[in-house]
């Protein structure tokens, strides 16, 4: 009997999920079930390239050819109701029951919600999915205010499209610095002055309290009692794992689906990967896992036995005319030294643990990134390099020269 290999999401992890499951099983039945209307595409374009047009073939993962070539139904507008585990089958929106040999379970996550006064009002947004895009582009008009709620790299990369569109925006975050996942004060300072110099207004350490208005938007009150007028409010505060399609199962959930080192969850024929997916304790909600996620997924599905180790976490920044990245782990706290300097006339950080370099922060922007994730991924030594007396330039000059 042929094997079916069941995938319930359409996000990157389910296209790299069914290549693996491809590459080592060419006989098997592949479907991929997704909600939405299309075929999966590139979620970080939502944002990245807000004001393009996000319909084309270019923002797909896979073209079309693709997967008819590797012969991988995909099954669009498909919502998911229920799994039963015991009988290896789940169940559509429209009462379909779908039998698999092996399921993996990628739904993704939602944006986290706005719990405040007003968060119901027309033109308030958040960007997850291509028909959230569409709604916020089709209702601003030509001199529309946006207030932006939250200064991580989705809240900024999105205040940039807005701003280059023509919009007024302001950045409201709750943290004393923008971004402060990826970047040290210095880099948080160059930020947000690079922002009001390009006339993006920006607020630090405030809450909003609520969104104030009848039936619209018109404005925002922030936790010192002042109010910021605005037409439209884009808020991005963080990600919930899709989880509901699992609840009052036995499949184990905590923030996420549990799930071991092989992407297994609690039932031994069931995987997860990429944003629902919880492992030791940590949902890691990057674009990088969720490939590299689904790669292990699918190839243990198809009977490896492959361990996933956690990607070195990496961000590309590039807007408002900066180009930078972060590696890695850039937490001070968390590191024996750092040290700073400029490479190639442009700001860069290191962060070394145990003799070895665990994180970087650079302004040279994404070509310079390879040798810095190199070097944490390598965990290249650091002895015999005198880091208090040497620059940044030496320093890596020094490193190149280790890497395999």
């Amino acid at each position: 009997m042929t094997k079916h290999y069941v995938i319930v999401g359409g996000g990157v992890s389910a296209v790299h999920a069914a290549k693996a499951i491809r590459d080592q099983d060419s006989e098997a039945e592949i479907s991929i079930l997704g909600e939405e209307s299309g075929l999966p595409y590139n979620r970080i374009k939502l944002t990245k390239g807000l004001f393009t047009d996000l319909h084309s073939e270019k923002v797909l993962i896979k073209k079309e050819k693709w997967y008819r070539d590797n012969r991988i139904n995909v099954k669009t507008s498909t919502r998911i109701t229920s799994i039963q585990p015991d009988r290896r089958m789940v169940e559509t929106e429209d009462g379909q029951r779908v039998e698999y040999h092996k399921l993996l379970l990628c739904m993704g996550a939602r944006n986290r919600a706005l719990s405040i006064e007003g968060a119901g009002l027309h033109n308030v947004h958040t960007i997850r999915d291509m028909n959230d895009a569409d709604r916020l582009k089709d209702s601003l008009q030509d001199g529309s205010r946006v207030a932006v709620i939250g200064g991580g790299v989705q809240g900024i990369e999105t205040a940039w499209a807005l701003f280059e569109a023509g919009y007024e925006v302001t950045v409201i975050e709750a943290a004393p610095s923008l971004m402060g996942r990826q970047l040290d004060g210095h880099s948080s300072s160059l930020l947000r002055e690079t922002l009001k110099q390009s006339g993006v207004k920006v607020i630090l350490q405030a809450g909003v309290t609520s969104i104030t208005g009848t039936d619209y938007v018109t404005g925002i009150t922030l936790d010192d009692g002042s109010n910021l007028p605005c037409d439209h409010v884009v808020y991005s505060i963080g990600i919930v794992p899709n989880t509901a399609l699992v609840s009052g199962s036995a499949i184990q959930v905590r923030n996420g689906i549990i799930v071991n080192e092989q992407l297994q969850t609690s039932d031994p024929n069931i995987f997860a990967a990429g944003d629902v997916a919880e492992i030791n304790g940590h949902v890691e909600g990057l674009w990088g896992g969720a490939i590299e996620q689904g790669r292990i997924a699918g190839s243990n599905m198809a009977d490896s036995l492959t361990v996933y180790r956690r990607a070195v976490p990496v961000t590309l920044f590039n807007a408002f005319g900066i180009s930078l990245f972060s590696i890695g782990n850039t937490d001070e706290r968390q590191c024996d030294v750092a040290v700073s300097g400029e490479e190639n006339g442009a700001y860069t950080r290191i962060y070394v643990k145990d003799n070895t370099i665990t994180g970087a922060l650079s302004w040279q922007g994404a070509a310079a990134s390879l040798t810095y994730k190199s070097a944490v991924e390598q965990g290249i030594s650091l002895t015999g390099i005198h880091l208090a007396g040497n620059n940044i330039e030496a320093i890596m000059a020094e490193v190149q020269t280790r890497l395999n």
